[in-house]
């Protein structure tokens, strides 16, 4: 276990005045290290600070520490600093010791939590565990450039001023903002300026925001269906009324009754999740001219689209938008490193005060030297570089994983065609039930979602998400190889 430094002064028990000051010092550190306060390792203040701080002569100090490295409690020498023991004597002796200090009695009565905090729902992080097929939402992080990074990161650091630790905007960093606009301008279609572009953490908060901003508690709210379960835990944690709309072959069937009285409409149209449908141009007109007739405003998930392998690229939905309906968002995340935590949302003009002020009295901005480097990264070319790297390795591994399906998933899963993105879905034959199919591949160590969980009531047809971009070809031909086998097994079983 690496030694940790701890140079900050520690808090101990009031000293009684009945006490020694030895016996006082010695019981108080023995105590803090027994119940956990001081960990293996952690390193103890120098003895003139520890005196300085209590009010205590050097030497009282030094007799405590030298009574406790006596005991075993303490270890190190003259001008290395002073360390808890890796070991413990109460330990090897199988002396109990306290964990921690105890949680209060249980309460008889619930807390007193507000409407939002009782609606509130955790939405699942992303598990730490190696990556295997098909892990869904994930780039190939093992062939991110982090050398690269690290320079231009510690280049940054060398030029850092007083301003710049100061802070920025709320809306972010303004260089970044205006090199995320002009990205967005030359590369998916978005009409913008700096002024509306917002740096938030990601796609999940620029989610809370909008909702903050113009949904109320009653308010209905429309998304697509399957559809993101993060923005239907946003919405219904401020408690809209939720309505799902099937999506079809051209994206959200627009002539639904749940759209009537929407306040706002949650889509994905340049690769719809989890189905991977892209909105069809008339589709994407017939909701702009909805949203125009109807008062309503529309948020745009453009998390992965700039990943394309077929056909040209798909402008963004707000590219098309004359009346400042849309709200665009997307993330970093997804195409550089999950905890970068950067994205954008692109916003109407007359909506920016609002915004700024929202953000100064919630993440008041993002991490300053996060978006300093990323605008860096962009400028020097190394963005779009890393993108073109990335686009034909992930080609190439959806070429891998469409190859095998045909040979080995015939009859058992039919994948639709992948245009874009990092992941695919496709769909059960033989009524094989998704949850069932999907425990049978983990048995095998392979990795697939139900398509259900994105799913408000009962699927048409049965269905697995799979991921390709983050495994190699080895391990996709692996994969299909044991899904396979699974699903085989699967299939008999529902036949009997």
């Amino acid at each position: 276990m690496a030694k940790r430094a701890a140079t900050f002064e520690l808090l101990l028990p009031l000293r009684d005045s009945g006490t020694p000051a030895f016996r006082w010092l010695y019981t108080a550190l023995r105590a803090e290290i027994l119940e956990g306060r001081l960990h293996p390792g952690a390193r103890l203040p120098a003895t003139r600070d520890l005196a300085n701080q209590y009010g205590l002569s050097r030497g009282t100090i030094v007799n405590a520490f030298e009574q406790l490295k006596s005991e075993g409690y303490v270890e190190g020498n003259v001008g290395s600093g002073t360390y808890v023991s890796k070991i413990l004597p109460d330990e090897l002796l199988q002396v109990t010791r306290k964990a921690g200090s105890q949680p209060p009695p249980g309460r008889k009565r619930p807390r007193n939590v507000s409407n939002y905090g009782m609606r509130v729902h955790p939405f699942p992080s992303l598990a730490i565990r190696p990556t295997r097929a098909f892990r869904a939402n994930l780039p190939a992080l093992e062939l991110f450039p982090t050398r690269l990074w690290e320079q231009i990161t510690a280049r940054r650091l060398r030029r850092t001023s007083m301003n710049f630790l100061l802070g920025c905007h709320p809306m972010g960093y303004q260089p970044l903002r205006e090199t995320v606009g002009d990205y967005l301008r030359s590369s998916r279609g978005v009409n913008c300026v700096p002024e509306q572009v917002v740096i938030v953490s990601g796609v999940q908060e620029a989610l809370d925001l909008v909702a903050r901003m113009f949904v109320n508690p009653g308010d209905r709210v429309c998304m697509e269906n399957p559809g993101y379960p993060g923005a239907a835990l946003v919405f219904g944690a401020i408690g809209a009324k939720v309505c799902a709309v099937r999506v079809d072959d051209e994206g959200m069937e627009l002539r639904n009754a749940s759209l009537r009285g929407s306040r706002l409409v949650y889509v994905t149209p340049g690769h719809q999740f989890p189905l991977g449908v892209t909105m069809s141009l008339p589709r994407r007109l017939e909701l702009l001219e909805w949203a125009r007739k109807s008062d309503a405003l529309i948020f745009e998930d453009d998390y992965d689209s700039e990943y394309r392998y077929s056909g040209r690229p798909i402008p963004a939905l707000q590219g098309l938008d004359c009346n400042g309906l849309v709200l665009f968002a997307g993330s970093f995340s997804k195409v550089l490193f999950p905890s970068l935590r950067l994205g954008y949302l692109v916003i109407p003009l007359d909506l920016v005060t609002y915004f700024a002020a929202a953000k100064s009295v919630t993440t008041r901005h993002a991490p300053m030297l996060e978006q300093a480097v990323l605008s860096d990264f962009i400028n020097e070319g190394h963005f779009g570089r890393h993108l073109r790297r990335m686009r034909e390795v992930y080609a190439e591994r959806r070429s891998v994983l469409l190859e095998c399906a045909r040979h080995r998933l015939t009859g058992l899963l039919e994948i639709s065609g992948v245009e874009a993105g990092l992941q695919t879905a496709g769909f059960l034959y033989d009524g094989i039930d998704g949850e069932s199919a999907a425990r049978a591949a983990a048995d095998r160590n392979v990795e697939v979602v139900p398509l259900s969980r994105y799913n408000r009531g009962r699927m048409a047809r049965e269905g697995l998400q799979l991921g390709f971009a983050s495994v190699d070809s080895r391990e996709i031909r692996r994969g299909v190889h044991d899904l396979a086998t699974a699903l085989e097994g699967e299939s008999r079983a529902s036949r009997r």
